[in-house]
């Protein structure tokens, strides 16, 4: 399985439209890739809070299809990062889009875990409560966005859900780098999964982007990690060894906790 993961830069001065146009193109040229991997929140930036609520968009709005379109002219499937959404019956979400390489929309993902500590992101918008699979013809996409990678017991609801594969856009800063790689491998290993994380370059409202996007093996081996500027991350891996890795290191099948309902304290 081929995967493209397009680390795209975020700068000031460059319209969302002209950015949707560029990105647009950048998809196109990975036709014959299985999968295309966009960061969060990349027609924005995911720390230019003040544009979440004029750059947002419904569900079907312009970024929505022109990734459609793009997916569909590749022929590839295309998880497009995601959107500031505006809900017309509620608040903004982050929510990933996800695009069959017939330009159909496959799943969308409303971000469970909001950045910010009582503000930015966690007061802007609203939280997602459901978690999102997807089936490809080689592996099934578990998704998650930036932030979500802090919380494991996240991807391990996804790989109960059939997840062999986690997806994760982010525009993670670069003063956290450590625990962007540190956190990529830590869910590869525990989950027995490969892990596809894509995030920005660039700045965004004044916050320097950390890049290096990341591709973690089953074993926590990385197969490839970009570096900090704009670039294409095109690595091949093969979806069959998760279930070599489960069935030769079988760790998930000693699983305890989380399992059955807690106790009451007595």
């Amino acid at each position: 399985m081929r995967a493209s993961l397009i680390q795209i830069a975020v700068e000031e001065g460059e319209s969302a439209e002209n950015r949707r146009v560029r990105v647009g193109a950048l998809v196109r040229e990975q036709a014959g890739a299985d999968l295309v991997v966009l960061p969060e929140l990349w027609t924005t930036g995911a720390f230019a809070y003040e544009q979440f609520g004029t750059e947002a968009e419904p569900l079907e709005g312009p970024t929505y299809e022109a990734m459609a379109k793009a997916a569909s002219d590749a022929g590839v499937w295309l998880h497009a990062g995601s959107i500031p959404e505006r809900d017309p019956d509620g608040p903004l979400y982050n929510t990933s889009l996800v695009f069959s390489p017939s330009g159909e929309l496959a799943a969308a993902y409303r971000k469970i875990h909001r950045f910010g500590f009582d503000k930015g992101e966690a007061v802007l918008m609203g939280a997602g409560s459901e978690l999102v699979t997807v089936r490809l013809p080689q592996t099934v996409i578990g998704l998650a966005t930036c932030y979500d990678l802090r919380f494991p017991e996240l991807f391990r609801g996804l790989v109960d859900a059939g997840a062999e594969t986690l997806v994760l856009p982010a525009g993670w800063p670069e003063r956290r780098r450590s625990h962007w790689t540190l956190l990529a491998q830590a869910r590869a290993v525990e989950n027995q999964s490969f892990v596809l994380a894509c995030g920005t370059a660039g700045t965004h409202a004044g916050v320097p982007q950390a890049g290096h996007s990341i591709v973690v093996d089953p074993w926590g081996e990385v197969l490839a990690e970009a570096g900090a500027g704009e670039e294409v991350l095109t690595v091949e891996f093969d979806p069959a060894r998760v279930a070599v890795t489960r069935e030769q290191f079988p760790a998930l099948k000693d699983r305890v906790l989380g399992l059955e309902r807690p106790r009451r304290a007595s």
